[in-house]
């Protein structure tokens, strides 16, 4: 199974303070809108996306059909089918993605040590 593209998701309390700290560790902006309160910035080899008063916690981020650079793969699988994956294989779910529809689509389910994780389709 692959989840798709991953990203760690930091619930920041000041946007533009965040950026300017991972900006000095090398990242750069890829995407986002920070009037909005969000941000994705990239390093040669890590995801970060910031994130102002959208959630509570820290978390892991994972994007089916995207690649590392969030440009779009041909062939992926669809969150809905990892969803079914992860459910038959006794995984507990918090929300999960309506099976009936197709394109975006998120679930999230919680690790053992409380870590929220984010399945997020985008198309």
């Amino acid at each position: 199974m692959n989840l798709g593209a991953f990203s760690l998701s930091l619930s920041v309390k000041d946007i533009a303070a965040s950026q300017a700290f991972y900006e000095k560790l090398g990242f750069t902006v890829m995407g986002g809108e920070r009037e909005q309160g969000w941000l994705i910035l990239k390093s040669p080899t890590c995801v970060l996306g910031l994130f102002q008063g959208m959630f509570e916690k820290n978390m892991l981020t994972f994007n089916p059909g995207w690649d590392s650079n969030a440009q779009p793969l041909e062939q992926f699988m669809d969150v809905r089918e990892i969803q079914k994956v992860l459910k038959s294989a006794g995984v507990t779910l918090d929300n999960e993605a309506d099976e009936s529809t197709t394109g975006p689509a998120s679930f999230m389910l919680t690790d053992p040590d409380g870590n929220p994780v984010l399945v997020d389709q985008h198309r």
